[in-house]
């Protein structure tokens, strides 16, 4: 089983629930979360928005591949209702945001995927919560 970090945002409807609901979601089709890190309140990064974030990062034991874990997990943004990727960085307000942060130690570089996502580590709402869900582990970076 590999050891995978999703970092979650939502700022849009009814925050909180759609957290929730795409944790159960990534239960159902990726795996067993294995810890989850309190939520993060934050301001929208990239855009302008009068819609603040909630942001959480879970670690979830997987036997999926990062590449059908992508695939899987847009699939559960449009079924929640997400209407437009970010694309070439222009950000939207959006339902769900589902990001691939970490995936064991793999290092990925295409068009498709990066990992880690390159933003792990420079943005508070991926790398406070993502060190939280580690400390709860038992680990560090």
């Amino acid at each position: 089983m590999a050891e995978l970090f999703l970092g979650l945002g939502t700022n849009l409807g009814d925050k909180k629930n759609n957290l929730i609901t795409a944790i159960h979601k990534i239960e159902e089709q990726v795996g067993v979360v294995v810890a989850r890190s309190a939520l993060f309140y934050s301001e929208p990064w990239g855009f302008q928005s009068l819609h603040s974030f909630i942001n959480q990062v879970i670690c979830v034991e997987t036997s999926f591949s990062p590449y059908q874990i992508l695939e899987t997990t847009q699939q559960i943004e449009r079924d929640m209702g997400r209407l437009d990727k970010s694309v070439g960085g222009v950000y939207h307000d959006r339902i769900i945001d589902i990001d691939l942060l970490a995936y064991d130690s793999l290092i990925i570089s295409t068009p498709q995927l990066t990992l880690p996502h390159p933003g792990l580590y420079n943005r508070p709402f991926f790398s406070v919560p993502y060190r939280e869900c580690l400390k709860i582990m038992g680990k560090s970076i």
